[in-house]
């Protein structure tokens, strides 16, 4: 009796699945009242108003220095908005999750979404070059277009969409609700966590939140390309797996003989081989008689089983001046007295 913990697993009932949220009117709108806010914060910052200098206050402010007693602990806590270890855990969560449910959703879902992440906000990044508070040459500047690469942030927006993508794909709606509240917290956690280590500026934080929630609230236009993507994987793998049973045959050219081939032994039993065992040309007299004959290759005997054959006469080669065993010798010339 099996007792451990695939077994169980074996006997547990499937939680019941829930169909992919679809982009109804509620979903619309905060997509819309999100767009508007990223919008807004970039305006801000372009414009080098109010919010940049809250930056600054924020930066000059050194919370790091404030509050020196939990630096250690946020050092660790900030690693969860780390684009390559969250990922890493969250795609072994969601992979067992595919293996037990026989579908890949969960793993193609979470591929979509870092792939939106790293195009959208890289895109930002990369066009706004806006440099750090570690890095900045001019109090009161936007310090934008200066070949950095922090707004938005990143460890907010991984954070943000990385642990909601748990809460987008839950089974239930108390998981969903419980998983959503969670990844708030961290996600929120994160991006405070870089205004406290003086990495980010608060402006950098507020627009990685949007970005992050953009992606998610987008999802569902993805969720049709993800279908498509699923069930194409699955058709190459029935693919492979007919090839694989499939038993290749030998061409022959028409008209002519078909060539049976009957298996050999090998080694030192190769000499004791029937003839009927070797190939034979289907038309030919001996196929002909063999099947007239009903004859079956003769089994395979152990060697010990088998009756000693003793060879008829004597193997000697024949001698002009010696006499056959058992013959009668000449008589031999006496000599002397």
């Amino acid at each position: 009796m099996r007792t451990d913990i695939f077994a169980r697993l074996d006997r547990e009932p499937e939680p019941p699945k829930i169909e992919p949220p679809r982009m109804s009117r509620h979903r619309i709108a905060l997509f819309g009242g999100t767009l508007a806010f990223y919008l807004a914060i970039v305006i801000a910052v372009l414009i080098g108003s109010w919010l940049v200098t809250l930056d600054w206050k924020v930066m000059l402010f050194r919370p790091y220095q404030q509050w020196p007693g939990i630096h250690a602990f946020l050092d660790y806590y900030v690693v969860l908005g780390q684009r390559g270890p969250t990922a890493v855990m969250v795609a072994c969560w969601l992979g067992w999750r595919s293996w037990r449910q026989h579908t890949l959703r969960p793993l193609l879902t979470l591929g979509a979404s870092l792939l939106l992440l790293n195009l959208t906000v890289g895109a930002v990044k990369l066009g706004l070059g806006r440099l750090g508070p570690h890095y900045a040459t001019q109090i009161g500047s936007a310090e934008l277009f200066a070949g950095g690469d922090i707004f938005p942030s990143g460890h907010t927006a991984n954070a943000v969409v990385t642990w909601g993508i748990l809460a987008y794909l839950a089974t239930t709606p108390r998981a969903r609700r419980y998983l959503s509240a969670i990844s708030a917290v961290v996600s929120l956690g994160v991006g405070l966590t870089t205004v406290y280590l003086g990495t980010h500026w608060l402006s950098d934080v507020l627009l990685g939140w949007a970005a992050g929630l953009l992606i998610l609230l987008g999802l569902p236009w993805v969720e049709p390309l993800i279908t498509r993507a699923e069930d194409w994987i699955f058709a190459v793998r029935e693919q492979w797996r007919a090839r694989g049973r499939a038993v290749p045959s030998v061409p022959v050219a028409a008209g002519g003989p078909r060539t049976v081939l009957v298996p050999q032994r090998a080694g030192a039993d190769a000499a004791d081989e029937d003839p009927a065992l070797e190939p034979v040309a289907a038309g030919s007299r001996t196929a002909a008689a063999a099947a007239a004959a009903g004859a079956r290759p003769r089994a395979h005997t152990v060697r010990s089983e088998r009756t000693p054959i003793t060879p008829a006469g004597s193997r000697r080669p024949p001698h002009a001046d010696r006499t056959p065993r058992g013959g009668t010798s000449p008589a031999r010339p006496v000599s002397g007295g």
